[in-house]
């Protein structure tokens, strides 16, 4: 008789590590922490950490592939893979891995995402091209996931002028800057039992722009202040029942147009970056394809998660929950790369 074999559950020390190992632990997975040495002294205080793995450096991590695929360990990513490896090495990677890396590509080119947003019937700011005059408040954003660095705002065409000289990033995006509420709605999609649930919704606490908005703006003038819109926390939040039909059908209308631009499409954890409107209406900065650091407010599960299982469930302990499903069916082909 064939013995099954026995998976670990492994990520890299940063970004949601301890979420991702604490429900993987939760679940019953044996875990690994794949870290540098000055974070090593924090993820050696919790006891669902079975295994430090150290490395110097994190790009550092195809050294330790080897142990790993013999440790029979499943790969969770987050936004540090991208951020610290880079598209290229994510889908390099022979570990196997949680997730479509063929999204990689769309998630991290600005323009690709875009479209995929579009062509999901998605309402988006609007976009300037190059050459475009632009005629209202903008936001510049680099490529890729940086938690807030490679952004500036302008107010006008010239403020974007004297900006854009001093902007060190070649790959950007000059977008509208809507006003109102930035909502992070967190979803995670199975394709094995074919479910989209809304799990937690977080909003973004960056400095300095949200500290600027407790000063009156008439005291700002002079100041010389430049917006920054670096994430330093997050804080919980619920949304109005009456917006969260359109909530979900968003995130539905995304994962089936991801099914026909994207082979195999988006599966998991994704979030969708929003900002409702004094109007109440959505308009989507950008999408996420994997699980995001909002969802760390949630280790112990939230309102949404409560809809669905007796029990806490967070977005790291719903993909132990999934792997552990494709196991027990025989369907880990369909989650894993």
């Amino acid at each position: 008789m064939e013995t099954r074999k026995v998976y670990k559950i492994a990520t890299l020390g940063s970004h949601s590590a301890l979420q991702i190992l604490k429900g993987a632990k939760d679940e019953g997975f044996k875990t690994i922490c794949v870290t540098i040495p000055d974070r090593v002294s924090l993820y050696s205080r919790f006891s669902f950490i079975d295994k430090i793995v150290v490395i110097e450096k994190y790009t550092d991590f195809p050294k330790v592939e080897g142990q790993l695929i013999k440790d029979n360990a499943i790969i969770i990513p987050h936004g540090s893979f991208v951020a610290y490896l880079g598209v290229e090495n994510n889908k390099k990677m022979k570990v196997p891995y949680y997730g479509n890396k063929k999204v990689l590509d769309w998630e991290s080119d600005r323009k690709m995402q875009r479209d995929w947003l579009i062509q999901s019937g998605i309402p988006v700011p609007r976009r300037f091209k190059k050459g475009e005059k632009i005629d209202r408040p903008i936001i510049v954003k680099s490529y890729g996931a940086a938690g807030g660095n490679g952004y500036f705002f302008a107010k006008n065409q010239k403020d974007f002028d004297r900006r854009i000289k001093s902007f060190k990033p070649k790959d950007f995006i000059v977008q509208e800057y809507v006003i109102g509420v930035p909502l992070y709605i967190h979803y995670f999609y199975s394709p094995i039992s074919k479910k989209l649930e809304i799990l937690s919704i977080d909003k973004r606490y960056e400095s300095n722009v949200d500290s600027l908005g407790r000063i009156p703006s008439q005291n700002q003038q002079g100041l010389g202040i430049e917006p920054s819109f670096v994430v330093v926390g997050n804080s919980p939040l619920a949304l109005r029942e009456s917006l969260l039909a359109e909530a979900f059908e968003m995130g539905e209308r995304v994962v089936a147009k991801s099914k026909e631009l994207i082979s195999g499409g988006l599966w998991g954890p994704f979030c969708l970056e929003t900002i409702i409107t004094p109007e109440q209406k959505f308009s989507i900065i950008e999408i996420s394809c994997r699980i995001v650091a909002g969802t760390n407010l949630f280790i112990n599960g939230s309102p949404y998660a409560a809809l669905y299982w007796d029990k806490e469930v967070s977005t790291g302990r719903r993909i132990a929950m999934e792997i552990k499903d494709a196991i027990k069916k025989n369907k880990l082909g369909k989650i894993l790369n």
